[in-house]
């Protein structure tokens, strides 16, 4: 079959799935939680609980939210199980509303909030604290719901509830009191969360009280779940693979307004385009590129293919995501290096709204929205709206960004058992080019003298405007406690347009710029992502099965139109005359279209062979056809491939806050071409090993130490009996050691940081001599950023936070003909929290350091910003 008829049968197959989940709203299916059992636990239970009863009182002595506030929870063992108890004055005011689900009981506590005395949020867990008690939390749910989740290990759990003089309390019994003569209970164990480092049992007496919840932020800088390695909700160190997130409060904090900015947290990804054009991105991870090729970046898991102009604002984005490494059999075709994940801001069920302004260096200004909450009185209807806008200038001469960018969604709780979320969002940029300096002059000397720092030779009239709108839908259907199905699409319509242009020589003076000026460029492209997948957790015997099937199709279309270019007016790099003075045409008119469709069919298994030894097991089988069609000439050029992608690790965890792993993964790139032999090019692939090591250090902070060997095949190379021709026997190869922490080290002490060594290497070609290293790539490069802010006291919530980038020496070219020097930049930040209230300063590269950020040949040399300021003021209410 066609991929293109395969396409169209696959969105009739995605309507069919929707129709499906939406007709089960009916169902009275039970509510998924996270902690699900498998199907071989799953028994009626030997008792029914003592449901909890609705209490309500009124009362003063609330808070001026009008929200009770829980500020602590304990536990105290008894005959019968242990008793939860949370801690508050006003435990007869809580209105509480339970249910169950297969073996979870789960409680809701409106108009109520778990908070420190000090206003902190935190969370309470224990994992196994008595016999037949898979898990006991309380968490913050939203802005003023407190949840309270029992998880019985074959049965449902039975609890009461009573009041107290310290609070609300939850007795829980043992599953081992329910059918069989009481005995003494297991001592509850002092874990909040799984990886913890176990505390000391108390010595206390059975009648005290035991002290289980280390309180933790619900957001901050430790993220211990993500998708991006699995497309499962995972937890980090269960996953055999170097992930690192860079979450929200860093973002803030650092005031991040651009992708290439977010990346500075992560050693090993190095930026290849500079911040005077902040519509794109490009970076190197482990050596290799990506972004350039419109690979490699996603947004919820869903490709952003060549639209990462789309990352200009950051006012929607919740964490940034990056998996290290080949993930050709989750996201198919994509360069080895690795994934960058934007994850965004999704509705909330209290209304939340949020204004923001900017100012700073350079004629910036900038402000936003952030408006949340539910549509209706039942909250089975929510929406978010972000909307942003900036007007940037830089220390680049006559370069300067207009960004606009609005991002809506909708949520609908179609059933008990069914979710839909509705998204749109539309980015556009308005930027002149800039041309980069010429290598001598910059980083080597020039008779001439040296070039002013902040020239830009790109004509006037220079212009890149890309304008980005997406829309989509995310579907989500859950079967029973064990199985769902996940249906999204996403649509893509980009456009942009360049006019102007730059130089193209130097003369051999060093000092006559040849000069080009591009008439009229025009580029669309439209994308359509269906994906396609089914979740299932079963057991075979005593091994546990997380199964993942799933298909996706994407279909690109791309056309690309020239009015041709033309010789410009000489230019003298040292004193420069700008000029739209057009002479003899420097490249044709052309006109050129290209269609892709590609498919991918993939099976993931994570096997828990023992609850410290996990497997994880996957392939993926992809295909695509692509046409490329020269409009002007009428010719038409078909090329089609394929490839299978497999994946295996393993993690074993001798005790719980230790995992080590290792795995094997491969990638793949469809590479456009053929042979002088008219033979089509095969798929550029990538080959990883790795072994590597995650530790919580604690609760708040985590490690990971990663040691990998990467080698990219069917590099195209020249080919020695015909230059005009390319053949596949190139290959390159990196090597490397990464290590990152991140979290809380006291109370209000974060700090996020990395080291990454890479050795990428040219080891087979007929270009470029063997053991060139690759260019943009520093052998050393280390990140630093840690914040403090006061806890208590008058000057409670005033913070500080102050970052060290370092990026070693690079070279500019395959050639290995000049090298970057390297650089460290300190980067500051002064905040202040009260309340609804926040202000912040920025201080960015605070001692003025001269640096070059990236090299794209000895005429594109882009020089890195001095010195600059950015002030913030936000309320929330």
């Amino acid at each position: 079959m066609k991929l293109d008829k395969l396409f169209q049968s696959l969105l009739l197959t995605s309507a069919i799935a929707f129709l499906f989940s939406t007709a089960a709203k009916g169902e009275d299916v039970p509510e998924v939680n996270k902690n699900i059992p498998q199907l071989n636990e799953i028994v009626l239970p030997a008792t029914n609980a003592q449901m909890l009863v609705e209490q309500s009182a009124p009362s003063d002595t609330q808070n001026q939210e009008g929200i009770v506030l829980i500020t602590g929870v304990k536990a105290n063992p008894t005959e019968q199980g242990v008793e939860v108890i949370l801690e508050t004055t006003l435990g007869t005011q809580l209105q509480v509303t339970n249910r169950s689900t297969g073996n979870n009981f789960i409680a809701d506590i409106p108009g109520a909030q778990l908070r420190l005395p000090s206003g902190e949020a935190f969370t309470f867990k224990s994992e196994k604290p008595i016999a037949g008690i898979t898990q006991i939390t309380v968490t913050n749910i939203d802005a003023n719901t407190v949840r309270v989740t029992v998880v019985g290990e074959k049965a449902l759990p039975a609890v009461e509830l009573f009041d107290d003089n310290v609070g609300l309390v939850f007795g829980i019994a043992s599953q081992a009191t329910v059918t069989q003569p009481p005995q003494q209970p297991e001592t509850p164990q002092t874990e909040e969360k799984p990886g913890e480092t176990p505390q000391e049992e108390p010595t206390t007496q059975q009648d005290e009280p035991i002290e289980l919840v280390v309180t933790g932020e619900q957001d901050g800088y430790r993220v211990p779940n993500t998708s991006v390695g699995t497309r499962t909700d995972t937890p980090l160190r269960d996953i055999p693979a170097s992930i690192q997130v860079i979450p929200q409060q860093v973002l803030e904090e650092q005031q991040v307004n651009t992708l290439n900015e977010a990346l500075r947290n992560a050693p090993g990804v190095v930026q290849t385009n500079p911040d005077s054009t902040p519509s794109f991105t490009g970076a190197t991870i482990r050596g290799f590129g990506v972004g350039e090729n419109g690979t490699n970046i996603t947004r919820n898991g869903l490709s952003l293919g060549l639209y990462n102009e789309a990352t200009g604002i950051f006012s929607n984005i919740e964490r940034v995501e990056v998996l290290r490494g080949p993930a050709s059999v989750l996201f198919g075709t994509g360069d080895p290096g690795g994934t960058i994940n934007i994850v965004t801001k999704q509705p909330l069920r209290d209304p939340f709204y949020s204004v923001e302004a900017s100012v700073g260096s350079y004629n910036f200004y900038g402000g936003a929205i952030d408006l949340t909450g539910p549509l209706n009185d039942s909250r089975t209807i929510l929406y978010r709206l972000n909307a942003a806008y900036e007007n940037a200038g830089t220390f680049v001469e006559r370069i300067g960004a207009e960004t606009s960018a609005v991002a809506g969604v909708l949520s609908f709780e179609l059933g008990e058992n069914t979710d839909l979320s509705l998204n749109a969002e539309y980015v556009r940029i308005n930027q002149p080019t800039s041309s980069g300096l010429p290598l001598r002059g910059s980083i080597l000397p020039n008779p001439n003298g040296e070039i002013p720092r902040n020239r830009n030779f790109a004509q006037e009239g220079s212009e890149y405007s890309p304008e980005v709108f997406t829309v989509g839908y995310d579907l989500e259907h859950r079967f029973n406690e064990n199985w769902s199905l996940r249906n999204a699409f996403n649509f893509i319509d980009f456009t942009y347009r360049i006019r102007g242009g730059g130089f193209v020589s130097l003369d051999p003076d060093l000092r006559t710029a040849q000069t080009l000026i591009d008439e009229r460029s025009d580029a669309r492209s439209q994308s359509f992502d269906l994906v396609t997948n089914v979740v299932g957790r079963f057991s075979t015997g005593d091994i546990q099965h997380q199964l993942l099937l799933g298909a996706d199709l994407r279909r690109v279309e791309d056309r690309f139109s020239s009015n041709g270019g033309f010789r410009g007016r000489p230019i003298d790099i040292f004193d420069p005359v700008y000029s739209s003075e057009r002479f003899e045409p420097f490249f044709t008119p052309g006109e050129f279209a290209t269609l892709t469709d590609s498919l991918g069919i993939y099976i993931q298994d994570q096997i828990t062979i023992a609850e410290n030894l996990k497997l994880l097991l996957g392939g993926r089988f992809d295909a695509f056809e692509q046409t490329d069609k020269d409009l002007l000439a009428g010719t038409e050029t078909p090329q089609s491939g394929s490839a299978f992608s497999p994946r295996l690790g393993i993690v074993y965890q001798p005790i719980k806050p230790i995992s080590l792993y290792a795995s094997y993964s491969r990638s793949f790139t469809p590479t456009i071409g053929r042979s002088r032999n008219n033979e089509p090019f095969e798929p550029g692939r990538g080959t990883q090993y790795e072994i590597g090591v995650k530790a919580d250090i604690n609760d708040k902070l985590s490690t990971t130490l990663a040691l990998y060997d990467l080698t990219r095949t069917n590099v195209n190379t020249a080919d020695p009996d015909d230059p005009n021709f390319e053949i596949q026997t190139g290959e390159q190869n990196s090597r490397g050691v990464e290590l990152f922490v991140s979290g809380e080290i006291l109370p209000g002490w974060n700090i996020i940081a990395g080291y990454a060594y890479t050795d990428a290497q040219i080891t087979q070609d007929n270009t470029f001599p063997v053991g060139n290293r690759i260019n943009n790539v520093p052998q050393h490069s280390f990140n630093l950023w840690s914040s403090y802010e006061i806890q208590k006291g008058e000057l409670q919530g005033l913070g500080f936070g102050l970052g060290f980038f370092y990026v070693g020496d690079r070279q500019g070219d395959l050639d290995n003909s000049f090298t970057l020097p390297s650089y460290l930049r300190t980067d500051a930040a002064i905040f202040y929290k009260r309340g609804q209230f926040r202000a912040a300063l920025n201080f960015n590269n605070l001692f003025n350091v001269d640096y070059f950020e990236t090299g794209n040949g000895d005429l594109g040399i882009s020089p890195g910003e001095p010195f600059t300021v950015r002030g913030t003021v936000s309320w929330q209410f």
